[in-house]
């Protein structure tokens, strides 16, 4: 048996989804997260905007002893996404520890640029 490590609650203040890319690679955004435990991690994402509502209750699953790389973009509540050129913000909840990485590809000029932090736990 595997114990969980990491925290339960994650932020990631600074999100944007370009609306437009250049060469072969598409401008993205993931959510990594990591889950070592022998159990399932139920994750739970509420999207923060400026000039409107939260999306909330978006659940997903990252199974027992494995990473996940979720793009914010396929991030959607009953149909609506996150939209592009639209900055937002990310609260994850976890049923158990996890650890949650945030990168982006900014391909919007011929320099591509990635990024990639860790998110700040709650605790």
């Amino acid at each position: 048996m595997h114990s969980a490590k990491g925290e339960k609650h994650w932020i990631i203040p600074d999100g944007y989804i370009p609306e437009n890319s250049s060469g072969e690679l598409l401008s993205h955004e993931s959510v990594c997260v990591l889950n070592v435990s022998s159990e399932e991690a139920l994750i739970n994402f509420t999207i923060f905007f400026e000039d409107r509502d939260p999306i909330e209750d978006i659940l997903v699953v990252v199974p027992p002893r494995r990473t996940k790389h979720i793009r914010t973009s396929s991030l959607n509540k009953e149909g609506t996404p996150i939209p592009v050129g639209v900055p937002y913000a990310i609260e994850a909840r976890s049923d158990i520890p996890i650890v949650v990485q945030y990168s982006r590809l900014d391909s919007t000029q011929a320099e591509n640029a990635l990024m990639s932090v860790v998110a700040y736990p709650v605790r």
